[in-house]
C-alpha cells in the first residue's frame, strides 16, 4: 500500500500576473443576495481547505481571464503559474421540457411570483415552488456539478475552479436569471412560460359607433397643410433629465466588468455633459 511519502512533493506555486482579468468587487463574503449565497454554499460545503482560500485570492486578484455562460455550461480561462492559462468547465444539468412545464404551472399559481419574475426579481421562496414541481433550481450537492480544469492539481474542484465559482456567485447578484440560463432556460423563455399561463383575456374592442371621433378644427387631418402656426409652446419645458444615464441604470452593472471603477460611475459624468451640450444646441447657445 503506497504511503504519503511515496508521492512527490510540489511546493505551493505562485500564479503569474494576469493583465485585464476579472476582479471580484466583493469586499467581504461572496454573494449578497440569497440566491448567490445559495450557489456559493454548495462549493464551500465540500471542505476543500486551503484551496477555497486560494480560489478567493485568485478571484480578487483578477487571475480569471474570461468567463462564458451558456446553457448547461460555464467555460473560463484562469491564469495560473504556467504561461498557458488553464481551461475550466462547469457543467450543470439542463431542465427537461416536462420539468419546465411543471415549474411554469407551479409558479403561475402565484400572481406575485409571476409579477416579480417578469420585473426581473427573484422571489425569496422560488425554491419552494421548484420543490413542489419536483425540480431543483440550484445544485443541491457536488454530484450535480461536473467540473474540469486542465491544471495538474489532482483535486477537483481545484483553486482555479473555485475562483470561477466565486465570480459566478458575484455575477448572480447582478442578474439572477443567469441561474435559469445555466439550467437551460433563457430569460425570455421563463417570462413567456409565466405569461402564457397567467395572461388575462384580451379586452373587448369597442364598437365603431362607441369610439371617440377625431376633434374638428386644426387637429383634423384636412387642416395639416394649411401652414398655420401651432398654438402655444410646441415643445413645452425643455430641461435635462432629472437623473442622468437612466437606461444604463436600468441595465445594471456590466457583466464581468474589468474597469477600475463601476461602468455607471465612469459614464454618468459623460451623460451629464452630453445633456448640457444638447440643451445648449437646442436652445441656440454658444457652446
Amino acid at each position: 500500500m503506497p504511503r504519503w511519502s511515496d508521492f512527490p512533493y510540489f511546493p505551493p506555486s505562485r500564479p503569474l500576473e494576469a493583465r485585464g482579468g476579472i476582479k471580484a468587487r466583493s469586499k467581504g463574503g461572496f454573494g449578497k443576495q440569497w440566491w448567490s449565497r445559495r450557489w456559493v454554499a454548495v462549493l464551500e460545503a465540500l471542505n476543500l481547505g486551503g484551496r477555497l482560500q486560494r480560489g478567493r485570492s485568485y478571484a480578487r486578484r483578477g487571475q480569471v481571464l474570461s468567463i462564458e455562460i451558456e446553457p448547461e455550461r460555464v467555460s473560463a480561462e484562469v491564469q495560473g503559474s504556467r504561461p498557458t492559462p488553464y481551461r475550466i468547465t462547469i457543467a450543470v444539468k439542463r431542465l427537461a421540457g416536462p420539468d419546465r412545464s411543471r415549474v411554469a404551472a407551479a409558479v403561475a399559481e402565484s400572481p406575485l411570483h409571476v409579477a416579480k419574475l417578469m420585473a426581473g426579481e427573484m422571489p425569496e421562496d422560488i425554491e419552494s415552488l421548484f420543490d413542489r414541481a419536483g425540480v431543483s433550481l440550484f445544485p443541491a450537492r457536488a454530484s450535480e456539478l461536473r467540473t474540469e480544469c486542465s491544471c495538474p492539481d489532482w483535486s477537483n474542484p481545484c483553486k482555479h475552479i473555485a475562483a470561477v465559482y466565486y465570480l459566478l456567485g458575484e455575477e448572480f447578484d447582478r442578474d439572477p436569471f443567469l441561474i435559469f440560463r445555466l439550467r437551460g432556460i433563457a430569460r425570455e423563455e421563463i417570462v413567456e412560460l409565466m405569461g402564457s399561463r397567467s395572461r388575462p383575456t384580451a379586452p373587448r374592442k369597442a364598437p365603431r359607433d362607441e369610439r371617440p371621433s377625431i376633434a374638428a378644427g386644426k387637429a383634423a387631418p384636412e387642416h395639416f397643410w394649411e401652414g398655420t402656426a401651432p398654438e402655444g409652446d410646441l415643445f413645452g419645458v425643455v430641461e435635462p433629465p432629472p437623473r442622468s444615464a437612466p437606461i444604463l441604470r436600468r441595465l445594471g452593472p456590466f457583466p464581468f466588468w474589468r474597469g477600475q471603477q463601476p461602468l455607471l460611475d465612469a459614464l454618468a459624468p459623460l451623460y451629464q455633459q452630453a445633456s448640457r451640450r444638447g440643451l445648449d444646441a437646442f436652445l441656440g447657445g454658444s457652446r
